[in-house]
């Protein structure tokens, strides 16, 4: 296959592998978190107080027990995904404190705002899994939020869904509601039915909340997503090689921790790591050196047999513009194209994160349809090319009438629900809307049309029965 983006020869990526085996060895991880370093204490790793250092065999054998496929098991077994190897989904956005409108404005996102999203992903042709954190809503206690927003997902979208690394607690927590909602713990031992992302703390740290949550879900096996967003030049090194060295060194170390407390623990390599604006010393996610990023990220993924997650519809626009969709689309195409197998963020981020915009979202959502159908393959048989046809309708003749025409019309080629293919003439009689203003009409007519997917009553009522004991002052359910 041809691709103009530079592809990493073996020595390339070998030659980052062996800086971060350096770095790993001679300077280590911090992890902060004490029974994190107990483990690796007792299964022979080098400590140094908080510091952990890896040999490469340590990294090699941790490798061996990952996974480089695995399934993700929804409530409704229809929606089941499988992430890795050949297999890839969509996920919606995830950790913005504000929902923005199409014209700027902002305001601090509610658990309705975030009962939207779930509605949205519910009832998308093209989003396969319920995120987690959609938008971080304002109107319930901060310390809890994560239990009425797992609620949401689990009863609002019957789609694989996110699970909580807010803390310990939170993935505790994730772990007896998803118990409540797939009949036992033991179960999950056997299935993965959440994906949960862990972040590094750049550079090469690892939080307690984010190694007490890799701790708690690599015990029941639930896959993990193991990523940094390193900021190059602030949080890592400024040009794109130390960066992708250093990069590589942090979700290596996490994934150790991962294997070491569950073997075969679903592992997914992931980064949203990005340029710094020097002026302002804010990320630029919508940056070309992104998609390098990106793109390096999934053939280092490749080279370890691993899942990768990369970006979506990324954006530093602040409104659902020409330059949020032009940036969104390059980020998630070249995530997509190079071989990404989880994308985030692949609809509704806005100004680097910092808020969803729902039509943008419609918007984002029409682009992974359009971007699903661009990699269909097309399947070359004497049938399909039937030239025949072409003999029959010969030359200066019309296909209109064609029986093959008329036969696939409405199936062969994409059919925009959203992006305008009017004339002129008819777009202006039409009201001569904008892309974004129709998406805000259809938005109306998405979550007025919502329907609520089964779910037991007595599962439901007994997830609603956990979130408001645990939200009570933390008593035992």
């Amino acid at each position: 296959m041809y691709d103009r983006m530079q592809t990493y020869t073996n020595e390339d990526l070998n030659k980052i592998h062996h800086a971060s085996m350096d770095i790993l060895e001679n300077t280590g991880i911090a992890f902060k978190e004490s029974e994190s370093v107990e483990i690796f204490k007792k299964n022979g790793f080098r400590i140094d107080g908080s510091i952990v250092f890896f040999r490469e065999k340590d990294i090699s054998r941790a490798l061996e027990t990952t996974p480089s496929r695995f399934r993700v098991t929804a409530r409704n077994p229809k929606r089941n995904v499988h992430i890795g190897e050949n297999d890839w989904v969509f996920v919606s956005t995830y950790g913005a404190p504000f929902i923005c409108s199409i014209t700027g404005e902002k305001r601090a996102a509610t658990m309705e705002d975030y009962d939207n999203i779930c509605k949205l992903v519910q009832t998308s042709k093209f989003v396969d899994m319920n995120g987690f954190k959609h938008v971080q809503p304002s109107d319930v206690p901060s310390q809890t939020a994560y239990l009425d927003m797992l609620f949401s997902n689990m009863t609002l979208c019957d789609k694989p869904y996110m699970g909580s690394s807010d803390s310990r607690q939170a993935a505790r927590d994730c772990i007896e509601m998803a118990a409540i909602l797939f009949g036992g713990k033991e179960r999950l031992e056997e299935m993965p039915v959440m994906v949960s992302l862990i972040n590094s703390l750049s550079p090469l740290q690892y939080s307690e909340e984010m190694a007490g949550s890799i701790i708690e879900m690599a015990r029941c096996h639930q896959p993990l997503v193991i990523a940094n967003m390193i900021m190059a030049g602030v949080s890592g090194p400024i040009r794109l090689p130390g960066l992708l060295a250093l990069m590589n060194a942090e979700i290596l170390a996490g994934l150790t921790l991962a294997q070491l407390v569950g073997p075969g623990t679903p592992i997914i390599y992931g980064t949203t790591s990005c340029p710094t604006n020097m002026r302002t010393i804010t990320p630029c996610v919508g940056s070309p050196e992104t998609t390098m990023i990106a793109s390096a990220a999934s053939q280092l993924a490749r080279y370890y047999k691993l899942p990768c997650r990369s970006g979506g519809s990324l954006t530093d626009s602040l409104v659902p513009d020409g330059q949020a969709m032009a940036e969104g689309s390059l980020v998630l195409a070249t995530s997509v194209r190079n071989g990404a197998h989880f994308i985030l963020h692949a609809c509704g981020m806005i100004g680097a994160y910092i808020g969803t915009n729902l039509e943008k979202w419609l918007m984002d959502e029409e682009l992974c349809g359009i971007i699903r159908r661009m990699l269909t393959p097309v399947e070359i048989t004497e049938d399909n090319i039937d030239v025949e046809a072409i003999k029959a309708v010969g030359i200066g003749g019309t296909y209109l009438m064609q029986p093959e025409t008329l036969k696939h019309c409405r199936t062969e080629f994409f059919l925009n629900e959203l992006f305008s293919k009017l004339d002129h003439n008819t777009w202006s009689r039409e009201g001569s809307k904008r892309v974004e203003v129709y998406a805000a009409d259809l938005l109306l007519k998405r979550l007025s049309a919502y329907e609520k997917p089964d779910i037991d009553p007595a599962v439901e009522a007994d997830l609603a029965r956990f979130v408001t004991q645990r939200r009570n002052k933390g008593k035992p359910y």
